[in-house]
């Protein structure tokens, strides 16, 4: 997450009409009530159904803190889910120089992107952990890796100035979530980076650790490798002396959701 330290919301509650989804096979409309979706559903339509999600954040263990367990759910369920990073994390580790750094938690994340069914890990060149900038450099790289993946669903980390409790959010944090949700309004129009491939439009953007949080994913049946994908940060952990298990359980609590703010249609 930070750079150099990590803070995380541990008890964001949410009970909506929206949070009731226990298998999440479905995004419904974000601003349509339940009992419509649910119509829909039998009725068979397939509009809503999710077949491609890209996850897009700045640091490798951001996802295993956020989401990963929710990716677990995807995957098993027969979606196509890919991973972005916008660096390596090599600042992440104060005992450990930038360069030797990067390679060990390029390859961490590659590891724990697979203990939950990720095979697609891609990281972007040119923006450096812990002083990424938001602007339009990051938007085009974005909006081009958008394209090239053609999701229906983007996830995101907490793009907000706080964590639920107040406290502040990493400036990587911030700058890559908010270029994420204007990358996915850029990838839809052919006029912006049209050097950057055919546009394509995002239906949903999923915020994982936001304090406002809409929709949850039941990750009880796919927790341990929610554990496993974070424990496979090995020399992350380490320098932080911090236990993959104890910190998701207190993250997610029991039994363990992922919160996501939804944005969308």
């Amino acid at each position: 997450m930070s750079s150099v330290t990590k803070s995380v919301d541990v008890a964001v509650p949410v009970r909506t009409a929206y949070d009731q989804w226990t298998q999440f096979e479905e995004f419904p409309r974000f601003m349509k009530g339940v009992r419509q979706v649910r119509h829909e559903r039998r009725a068979g339509s397939d509009a809503h159904r999710l077949q491609r999600a890209l996850a897009i954040v700045a640091h490798p263990d951001d996802l295993e803190y956020g989401a990963a367990g929710a990716v677990a759910v995807w995957n098993e369920a027969g979606r196509d889910v890919a991973y972005l990073l916008a660096t390596r994390g090599e600042a992440g580790i104060d005992g450990m120089a930038p360069a030797e750094a990067a390679t060990v938690r390029e390859a961490e994340q590659r590891a724990s992107a697979a203990e939950v069914g990720v095979d697609t890990v891609e990281f972007l060149d040119g923006h450096r952990d812990g002083v990424v900038e938001y602007g339009v450099v990051l938007r085009q790289d974005l909006a081009a890796a958008i394209r090239r993946h053609r999701p229906e669903l983007v996830v995101t980390f907490n793009h907000h100035d706080y964590w639920g409790h107040g406290t502040w959010n990493s400036a990587d944090h911030r700058a890559v979530g908010r270029a994420v949700l204007d990358a996915t309004a850029d990838a839809g129009n052919r006029w912006i980076f049209p050097d950057a491939g055919e546009p394509w439009t995002v239906r949903w953007i999923a915020v994982a650790g936001s304090p406002n949080p809409t929709h949850a994913v039941d990750i009880a049946a796919t927790f341990d490798r929610a554990v496993a994908s974070l424990a496979a940060h090995r020399a992350y952990l380490e320098a932080l002396g911090q236990d993959a298990r104890t910190v998701l359980e207190t993250i997610f609590g029991a039994p363990p959701v992922v919160r996501f703010e939804l944005l969308g249609e």
